[in-house]
């Protein structure tokens, strides 16, 4: 996508979010600082030009809040998936009201397993991760989806952490953020990849709003060389959003 974002819908984190899924082994959450962290997510959001719809945290639900997995929203239709995570799939029934307002609507079944992680687009251009979370009948069925509409969909396979983006990140205009282990992959030709040293990966999984940036702090090499590019950029502190497998892509769903 472009990065243009007339619309984003996040949900904001229950009591509950420590007890989510997580193999980061970075150590419990501290709530009260996933929620300041959740906030200024959403005031970056806002001050990019987004106008944000935040939901209601979901008690039984402790991932709820990482709804970028539960839908896969391109300008002409919204996906609803079918999470990899069994105990993440009842969530995709409390986000359909929500996509309803902005977007038809269509939805994986199974076989599929697919979250919204795993997919990256790129103007017409789909990727999508086969992953622990993501498989081939979900790339299939949402590559059926999406044909129609003339995008072309390419499935890969994820190589480090838990979804594609957590290594590739897309900044809008083809510019794609790629960690080491993606730097040799063929399947991105039609991208414009910026490097992104081993130990700055994590930001790779910085998201484009319309004329702006957002990026994880702790990514200093990285800011530098977007700044170079004349790329206006927002850090954001993610310490504990990070300790539950999460990233600034995983909280919001962006709506052209």
């Amino acid at each position: 996508m472009s990065g243009a974002c007339r619309v984003a819908i996040a949900r904001t984190p229950g009591e509950n979010a420590g007890a989510g899924l997580s193999h980061s082994g970075l150590g419990p959450i501290y709530y009260p600082r996933l929620r300041e962290q959740h906030a200024a997510y959403v005031a970056a959001l806002s001050a990019a030009g987004a106008e944000v719809t935040v939901l209601d945290p979901l008690a039984a639900h402790p991932d709820a809040y990482f709804v970028e997995d539960v839908a896969v929203v391109v300008p002409e239709l919204a996906v609803l998936t079918r999470p990899g995570a069994p105990s993440r799939r009842e969530e995709v029934a409390h986000i359909e009201a929500a996509l309803a307002r902005h977007r038809e609507l269509a939805r994986l079944i199974a076989p599929a397993t697919l979250e919204g992680g795993d997919v990256m687009v790129v103007g017409k251009q789909v990727y999508i991760g086969l992953s622990a979370r993501t498989n081939r009948a979900g790339a299939d069925q949402l590559a059926a989806l999406l044909e129609p509409f003339a995008y072309r969909c390419t499935v890969m396979a994820v190589r480090v952490d838990l979804h594609l983006k957590s290594g590739i990140g897309t900044i809008g205009g083809g510019d794609v953020l790629v960690a080491p282990a993606y730097l040799d992959c063929r399947e991105l030709v039609d991208c414009r990849p910026i490097p992104v040293r081993a130990e700055e990966a994590h930001a790779c999984n910085s998201i484009r709003v319309n004329d702006t940036v957002l990026m994880p702090s702790g990514a200093p090499h990285l800011r530098e060389t977007l700044v170079a590019r004349g790329v206006d950029v927002i850090e954001l502190d993610l310490s504990e959003v990070r300790k539950m497998d999460g990233g600034l892509s995983c909280m919001s769903l962006r709506l052209q």
